[in-house]
């Protein structure tokens, strides 16, 4: 093993640790912010017994493991989503940075594309705001808005400072872009949830969901919009039609269409283009 191998290895070895701390701040928004609760103060606690956790029995998915899944002091078991959560996000961040191409070494999963170091900074912002709303609307039925207006906020920001977002070298233009989108995001969105309401007679989308597509849109672009919109509602549909075929039905209405949209950005992140790439070579094949 070369030393490049093992400084790659390491910095994917820190990046990990990295996310999955990332996840544990996580798991304290999604309890706190929809209770309206500072997400600094207090510290971490027992959301059974609230007894204040010291930091040794706080490390990200390791404390879970060899607590045995239960609090220290009350033995209430802790739900196993918060181990999920870190381990999502330590994944997902993982993934984000196998997609800069370190020191000249190729990225596994054929993820050899180059991306700056800021942009890097900006998917996992990305990721952030898409598990923590994501979780957020499945307990509560809302996306707060601070994932969804902070979003697109932070995608007009960013889409400035890191013009690459966009495939620009112009922040100028980037900008332009990002202002495209979230409009194209919000307004396509904004349609398809009047129509729903004046065809099925009741909600058909919240509007947390609008304001989660001009997010994606400010962020991602134009293109990025109708990748979201077909690949969630076919997500949408799949888990319907599962749900169906199990004789599930009360948890296929349980289910909010956000963390669809989330998993679509997702994808689209990490092989959109190389999709629709793909999708449009089909198409033109004789």
């Amino acid at each position: 093993m070369t030393q490049l191998d093992i400084m790659y290895y390491y910095f994917a070895f820190i990046v990990f640790l990295f996310g999955a701390s990332v996840g544990s701040f996580l798991n304290v928004c999604i309890y706190r912010i929809p209770e309206d609760l500072s997400v600094v103060k207090p510290r971490s606690f027992c959301p059974k017994c609230k007894t204040p956790i010291p930091w040794y029995c706080n490390v990200p998915m390791l404390s879970y493991v060899f607590l045995g899944g239960k609090c220290k002091y009350c033995k209430v078991p802790i739900s196993s989503r918060y181990f999920g959560v870190e381990l999502l996000t330590a994944l997902l961040f993982l993934l984000v940075w196998l997609k800069l191409s370190v020191f000249g070494y190729s990225a596994p999963l054929g993820m050899t594309e180059i991306y700056s170091v800021p942009q890097v900074f900006c998917y996992w912002l990305v990721v952030f705001g898409l598990v923590m709303g994501s979780f957020i609307d499945i307990d509560h039925y809302i996306l707060p808005d601070r994932v969804t207006l902070g979003g697109i906020v932070l995608g007009f920001i960013f889409s400035a400072l890191v013009p690459a977002l966009h495939q620009q070298e112009h922040w100028l233009k980037s900008l332009l872009i990002s202002f495209a989108g979230a409009a194209i995001g919000f307004g396509l969105l904004w349609l398809v949830a009047i129509f729903g309401k004046l065809i099925f007679k009741k909600e058909a989308m919240g509007f947390g969901d609008v304001k989660l597509m001009g997010a994606v849109g400010a962020f991602f672009g134009i293109s990025s919009i109708f990748f979201v919109l077909i690949f969630s509602s076919f997500l949408g549909a799949f888990f319907g039609i599962a749900c169906m075929i199990l004789k599930k039905k009360e948890l296929q209405s349980r289910i909010p269409f956000g963390p669809f949209i989330a998993a679509a950005v997702l994808v689209f992140m990490f092989w959109g283009p190389s999709l629709i790439d793909l999708y449009i070579n089909m198409l033109t094949i004789p």
